[in-house]
């Protein structure tokens, strides 16, 4: 909707003075006093009105966005009167709200005369009148005529510094969700595991119960020789490795085996048995052991305890993943930890890794770990949780580079006698060097409107430099870009 006031484009940009119409210089009395309500102009003198009114029209707008986020900023407008104005920005799949007025007066749009687009979206909830300036001109005047200048100058500083707030809160909880579900994931495939093994396990104990009463009927003589060939599988069971010739060679003897004591089916024992380290020698001892008749039984019966000792196996394994993760997700949250304290930065970095996920290999596809650590590196005194927030933001901006392939180096080495120095690095396509000077301030993003809000650089600068007293750096090129973090030994203690 981004309302246009008929305005000429190409004049020389000397002053305010010089943009005025000679046709149109003086605006009408009904016009300047309108404006003098609003408290922005109120001690603007008649000529500076004049040129005001002369340079912009008075507008009546529709419910509805007014301007939008990343779009060309092209005009400055003030509420006169109508409905609420709402100011969002994006973040992610969400529109946050930042701010929602109807006061008279209220101003938005091109406010900084150096913007080029809109980095929030304004919108009326009603029909609403607004006095309506081009940018060019209005930066020029705001330079111009002090009480204006200062005012907007304020209002952007106490609004940038809101925005900052709200907006790095919902960034924090941005890359909270995302790792979240990393760790979801990581956690996942284990308490998927446990479940269909629990089920396996509950099969097999019902099957050797049944296999069990046959033989205590059909030849309980045979029962304690039984008991020790079920004792002896449980220290077999782990097995020495079989490439997979031997294995399908063993499956194939076994089967013979079978074949030659008349059972059928032996494709149900022969891979369990091979998987537990067993062979046609512990077959033998079986057939010794019951008569023939019970033979299958017999070998069902030990088969189904197999089958369970593994599961249980698999469930421990399991159990020892899910307590791996948990375990390295603990020191990223120092929930249970003092805001300040000492910490080898080692382990804040494994556990930030770690919140990945399958994001992170530590080999191959899809991005390759590389971790060239000093492991002299004294401990750190610092503000552990903060710090995490580093890394996370280093990381994951490390990813999006590479759009999710290539290598991600995280270096560490002492930098002098009281600093750490961290390089997380990447092999993307570098940051292009007209930018560069500019990726740390508030606000500044190169990804989609709606991808990132242009605060976790900022985040990084604030816990770096301002909390811990710090110093970060950059350095980029194709296929090698380098963020740099050195970091006191100790920084400055809460109160300090």
């Amino acid at each position: 909707m981004d309302v246009q006031p008929p305005l000429r484009t190409g004049q020389p940009m000397a002053g305010w003075r010089e943009l005025l119409d000679p046709g149109r210089c003086v605006a009408s009395q009904s016009l300047k006093d309108e404006l003098r309500t609003v408290f922005l102009f109120e001690f603007l003198t008649d000529e500076q009105l004049d040129a005001l009114g002369s340079n912009g029209i008075i507008a009546t707008v529709d419910a509805g966005p007014v301007c939008r986020e990343g779009g060309l900023a092209q005009s400055f407008y003030v509420l006169l009167d109508g409905g609420d104005v709402v100011t969002t920005k994006r973040s992610g799949a969400q529109d946050v709200e930042l701010h929602r007025t109807s006061e008279r007066g209220t101003y938005f749009g091109a406010i900084a005369g150096c913007a080029t687009v809109y980095d929030v979206t304004v919108r009326v909830t009603r029909r609403s009148r607004l006095f309506v300036v081009a940018a060019d001109f209005f930066a020029l005047f705001m330079q111009t005529v002090w009480p204006v200048a200062v005012h907007l100058l304020e209002s952007t500083a106490i609004g940038g510094l809101r925005q900052r707030q709200l907006l790095g809160l919902q960034e924090k909880q941005h890359a909270l969700a995302t790792l979240t579900a990393g760790l979801t994931h990581q956690l996942n495939n284990p308490a998927a595991a446990t479940v269909r093994a629990v089920a396996d396990l509950r099969d097999s104990l019902a099957e050797s119960h049944r296999n069990l009463g046959v033989l205590a009927v059909t030849d309980p003589d045979a029962l304690p020789a039984l008991l020790t060939l079920q004792a002896d599988i449980t220290g077999s069971t782990a097995a020495e490795t079989l490439s997979p010739m031997e294995a399908a060679d063993r499956e194939d003897a076994i089967g013979d085996w079978f074949g030659e004591h008349g059972i059928d089916d032996s494709w149900r024992y022969a891979p369990t048995l091979v998987e537990a380290g067993l062979d046609v020698s512990w077959l033998d001892r079986v057939a010794a052991a019951v008569a023939p008749a019970c033979l299958e039984c017999a070998i069902s019966w030990l088969k189904q305890f197999i089958d369970s000792e593994m599961r249980i196996r698999e469930i421990a394994e399991a159990g020892a993943r899910i307590a791996a993760v948990v375990n390295g997700a603990k020191p990223y949250s120092q929930m249970d930890r003092g805001p300040y304290q000492c910490i080898d930065v080692h382990e804040m970095l494994r556990s930030t890794v770690l919140m990945f996920g399958d994001r992170i290999a530590m080999m191959g596809h899809p991005v390759t770990l590389v971790k060239d650590l000093d492991q002299t590196l004294p401990e750190l005194h610092c503000y552990p949780a903060d710090l995490n927030q580093v890394w996370t933001n280093l990381i994951d901006n490390a990813l999006y580079a590479m759009n999710g392939r290539g290598t991600l180096t995280v270096r560490t080495r002492r930098e002098n006698d009281s600093m750490i120095r961290v390089e997380i690095c990447d092999d993307g396509p570098g940051i292009p060097h007209d930018i560069i000077d500019r990726i740390f301030t508030p606000f500044f993003t190169t990804k989609p409107v709606g991808e990132g809000l242009g605060l976790g650089l900022d985040l990084v600068w604030r816990i770096v430099v301002d909390r811990h007293r710090g110093l970060i750096s950059v350095r980029s090129r194709p296929e090698d870009t380098r963020f740099i973090v050195c970091l006191p030994l100790e920084a400055p203690a809460p109160g300090g």
